[in-house]
């Protein structure tokens, strides 16, 4: 082979080589964009923030059992996103006196809010003196896409609710939960939020109950033991879900089955004929 042959070749070789790497870098710009976890990709769906529905706080002199003054809360938190859970939610709790001081700040772990759904949550902290303001921040939740489409988180059933007013202003609710779930619910957290006639959030609270299996109910009380304002409470809302800041224990529920709605036999004879079958044009008439 001549050097002019030789020159040649590797003349035609260098060409292809840098035709295949302009063709590569084509194809490479062409591709979408990603990054190191499936939020930054650009098909990813944009996920909303958490949205406040509603909250309320109220004040309450500690007296004998208490010293100094007891801050109470209640809220609802909505997850607009139909296929994450928000996970990981912190409230944050802050009161100040007349000076704007602070004299409370409480950071409450909330439960996850299911896809599409909402959270009510309560607590309460104590206070050295009596504040003059009460605000609520929230942290912002940690996503996670769900096993299941909405229609699969059932709600707990929740029955026999009764709503006293005790004698010291208190009041005292008490019911059963149920569980709409094959497996049995380790612990759930039942929560009262109490409203008044134009169905305003006037305060609310919080107890748990354990291994709720199928078929059974287990009984709950609690207390709320101040409201805000002087509206009278004319309603009780009761939610039961699954404790602790993941949304796992509710997937995992979910994923077992629900129970069968109707699961007694019909007592009713069969028809001796299908009366509801139509017969289609030249078809066939036997049964």
């Amino acid at each position: 082979m001549t050097h002019r042959t030789t020159h040649r070749t590797a003349h035609r070789t260098a060409h292809r080589t840098r035709a295949a790497s302009a063709l590569a870098m084509i194809l490479l710009a062409a591709l979408p964009t990603t990054g190191c976890s499936g939020e930054d990709r650009e098909d990813a769906p944009e996920l909303r923030p958490l949205m406040v529905k509603e909250q309320v706080s109220s004040i309450l002199k500690g007296g004998d059992e208490y010293d100094g003054y007891v801050v109470n809360w209640a809220g609802v938190l909505a997850n607009p996103n139909p296929w994450h859970f928000g996970e990981h939610v912190v409230a944050t709790v802050v009161a100040r006196n007349a000076e704007g001081e602070e004299i409370v700040r409480m950071e409450q772990p909330l439960d996850a809010v299911p896809p599409a759904g909402s959270l009510p949550f309560t607590g309460q902290v104590l206070a050295t003196e009596r504040p003059a303001k009460v605000t609520i921040e929230y942290r912002p939740a940690q996503w996670r896409p769900a096993g299941r489409i909405v229609s699969a988180f059932k709600p707990f059933p929740v029955s026999g609710v009764q709503t006293e007013k005790q004698p010291d202003g208190t009041y005292l609710v008490i019911g059963y939960v149920g569980t709409p779930y094959r497996q049995p619910a380790g612990t759930l957290a039942v929560t009262a939020l109490l409203r008044d006639k134009d169905g305003k959030l006037l305060g609310g609270g919080s107890t748990f109950v354990d291994d709720v299996r199928r078929g059974g109910k287990r009984r709950f009380l609690l207390d709320v033991e101040s409201v805000a304002g002087t509206g009278k409470v004319a309603e009780t809302e009761l939610v039961a879900r699954t404790w602790g800041s993941s949304g796992r224990p509710y997937e995992d529920l979910a994923m077992g089955g629900a129970i069968p709605v109707h699961t007694v036999k019909p007592t009713m004879p069969p028809f001796e004929t299908d009366r509801g079958r139509q017969l289609p044009p030249g078809g066939d008439a036997r049964p």
